[in-house]
């Protein structure tokens, strides 16, 4: 069932934690200026800090489909946008020069059909509706989520490509012609910020920095997302997770890391931390076998021995 816009800041963050999101009010009130005024939603930030499910809780919440736009390295549009289907067109020509060929009339009867053979086979059936085409489309249950994930990964091109549809909510098909949204998505962009994505872009949304959670917020969400593990277990690994984004990694752990931790852990049956437990599921949070090897051992017990002594005092 479709739900209304929230209408207040305090009616996004309850949203959100209704979808099991827990949000810090800065993104709860940019969030719901994205919404207010039909603006698209930037967000940026380190990789697994949870910004991709933003956009699925508001799907989730609101009762609206969710269009993903998974970006790479070289996308164009036949990807992105649109394509025709080849194929069915190769037939329709096919069928439509044997019935060409049985018309015995004058050359201008078979001119006209070769027109018209030439109009038909850039109809919409022929039209394949890739997603930011599909995203344009009306829907009974009201306009779509289109997420536009880890848009830095694309090329330049491409980002200016996005222009026309983010200013405009429409795209051009030399074929057809415009076609514009009769009632525009709700778009959230990502990027895990590996490049810098244009000032031009960027000007035409609403931007926010999605950062590590602090301590007691990520205690929060590894409660809700990983209520199997004890409590004890759930603070130390916090307290673990924190202190570790304080070392020189090549990757820090980001939330989405914190709770397979949490998961993979209970599913040891662990009730709390200890040296052999860590070292064995490093690559659990640590992604890279430089950063593994660095915390395995004496940095590892290092860590745990300083937040069982802050938790003593």
């Amino acid at each position: 069932m479709t739900s209304a816009l929230p209408t207040s800041i305090d009616e996004c963050e309850a949203l959100l934690a209704n979808g099991e999101y827990v949000s810090e009010r800065s993104l709860a009130s940019v969030l719901y200026l994205s919404l207010a005024m039909g603006k698209p939603l930037f967000l940026e930030g380190e990789a697994g800090v949870g910004k991709t499910e933003i956009a699925k809780v508001l799907a989730n919440v609101l009762g609206r489909d969710l269009i993903r736009l998974q970006c790479y390295e070289g996308l164009d549009t036949a990807s992105a946008v649109y394509e025709w289907n080849y194929a069915a067109q190769m037939i329709e020509i096919r069928l439509g020069e044997a019935a060409g060929g049985e018309d015995t009339g004058a050359n201008d009867r078979a001119t006209n059909n070769r027109a018209a053979l030439a109009r038909s086979i850039f109809d919409e059936r022929f039209l394949i509706r890739r997603p930011l085409l599909e995203a344009l489309t009306p829907r009974p249950n009201g306009p779509p989520i289109l997420l536009i994930d880890e848009l830095d990964r694309t090329d330049e091109p491409f980002e200016a490509y996005l222009l026309e549809l983010l200013s405009d909510f429409q795209v051009s098909i030399p074929e057809l012609g415009t076609i514009k949204a009769v009632e525009p998505p709700i778009v959230i962009i990502t990027s895990n910020r590996t490049r810098e994505i244009h000032d031009a872009l960027k000007r035409r949304c609403l931007y926010h920095w999605v950062d590590y959670p602090d301590a007691a917020r990520e205690l929060e969400i590894v409660r809700l997302k990983a209520p199997g593990a004890s409590e004890q277990l759930t603070a130390e690994l916090v307290s673990f997770i924190q202190k570790l984004r304080e070392k020189d990694l090549y990757k820090q752990p980001g939330i989405a890391e914190t709770i397979d931790w949490a998961n993979a852990l209970t599913q040891l049956n662990a009730v709390s931390l200890n040296e052999s437990n860590i070292n064995d599921t490093l690559g659990t949070i640590l992604k890279y076998q430089d950063d593994i090897a660095k915390i395995q051992g004496s940095e590892a017990a290092d860590i745990l021995a300083a937040i069982r002594s802050a938790a003593a005092e």
